[in-house]
């Protein structure tokens, strides 16, 4: 699989839905596969909260598999042997493209808690302008898990002309009370940090490690299905001589520990903020007031919807509204609902029946 790492340039900037415009921003781009002649074999996967453009293959740094390694690849459900697969940081995230942890070429600082509010609105409009770049006129899908596959949806209302299909994957036109509420208990313990100094952590040379390792504790949680977690962890002690720390007993509580722990050492809570604001700010209908099928009108792709029995973050619930709407305006569209064992997490874990859906809706 021939694999390509790029940083993109973008000198004429971006204006976000905020109001507020970044003069110039770059992109982190992971491309996998060749774009044909003609160039309409270009698959977009777009990340969930804390992914990257790194989705498939093993990472030339650690070896560390991308976040959907197994659907993308050769022969897999996103066959690389036939598709020319893109993928990119997010804008404001911190794995190489524009976001807090950059450098603000207006004052030659760190931009810190100065970056601007990103709504998944601005991440589809620039990773628009990523398209142009690539000389791509349509995509043949477009698709994604969680908020990737908020973006998946977004794209297709945005640029209806600039995609065949979407895949919206555990995911749904917004997020619920219950979503937002975690993602702020999340945001708090982050800011409730000592060394949060009220976003400027970097500018005192230090970083609020203990509140993002408890806000990555709190979201793995809600990853999770009880199942899963009982099957895996169950409430078996964890073993004395592998115990991350002192203080825990129990198996989940060390794997928590040590999940929190590996984030809090390479995510950044300026990034983590942002993010999770741009999740539950993000409503598909918000432009038509409140109506979603009114939303869903412009598109014209075909979608795939697909939600996960065991997923509580985003319910199957989430995406049959999305489907319903769809079908009340015509839009082609199919729902599927998978058993999953791994909650929310689930559409990261390649199952044979998962895969011969996406592989099929691709060939079809």
């Amino acid at each position: 699989m021939k694999v390509k790492t790029e940083l993109v340039t973008f000198k004429e900037g971006i204006e976000l839905t905020s109001g507020s415009k970044l003069s110039m921003f770059e992109l982190m781009v992971e491309t996998y596969g060749e774009l044909n002649q003609d160039k309409s074999n270009g698959i977009l996967v777009c990340h969930a909260f804390s992914g990257n453009h790194h989705a498939a293959g093993e990472s030339k740094d650690d070896g560390t598999p991308g976040w959907w390694d197994q659907l993308i690849g050769p022969n897999k459900a996103i066959d690389t042997n036939k598709n020319f697969v893109v993928c990119c940081n997010n804008l404001g995230g911190c794995s190489g493209s524009t976001g807090p942890t950059s450098i603000n070429p207006s004052t030659n600082e760190i931009y810190g808690k100065e970056f601007p509010f990103i709504s998944v609105t601005d991440w589809v409009n620039s990773q628009k302008k990523l398209t142009d770049y690539l000389g791509i006129d349509k995509w043949q899908l477009v698709a994604g898990g969680s908020l990737g596959g908020m973006q998946a949806l977004q794209w297709a209302i945005s640029f209806p002309d600039s995609l065949k299909k979407s895949g919206i994957f555990a995911a749904a036109a917004k997020s619920s009370t219950q979503n937002i509420a975690m993602n702020e208990v999340a945001r708090e313990s982050i800011r409730n940090d000592s060394n949060f100094y009220d976003g400027d952590y970097l500018k005192n040379d230090t970083k609020p490690k203990s509140g993002l390792k408890t806000a990555r504790m709190l979201a793995h949680v809600t990853y999770l299905s009880e199942k899963h977690m009982d099957l895996k962890f169950g409430r078996k002690f964890q073993d004395i001589n592998s115990k991350v720390t002192g203080g825990v007993d129990f198996e989940i509580e060390n794997y928590l520990q040590y999940k929190g722990k590996k984030f809090s050492n390479s995510f950044d809570a300026n990034s983590y903020i942002l993010m999770t604001k741009a999740m539950d700010s993000y409503d598909a209908a918000s432009l038509f007031d409140g109506n979603l099928e009114e939303a869903l009108s412009c598109i014209k792709a075909k979608l795939l919807i697909i939600g996960f029995e065991t997923d509580w973050l985003y319910p199957p619930a989430r995406g049959r509204e999305i489907q319903l709407a769809a079908m009340n305006v015509n839009i082609p569209c199919s729902y599927i609902t998978l058993n999953g064992e791994q909650g929310h997490d689930s559409f990261l874990f390649a199952s044979e029946r998962y895969n011969n859906i996406v592989k099929k809706f691709i060939d079809t």
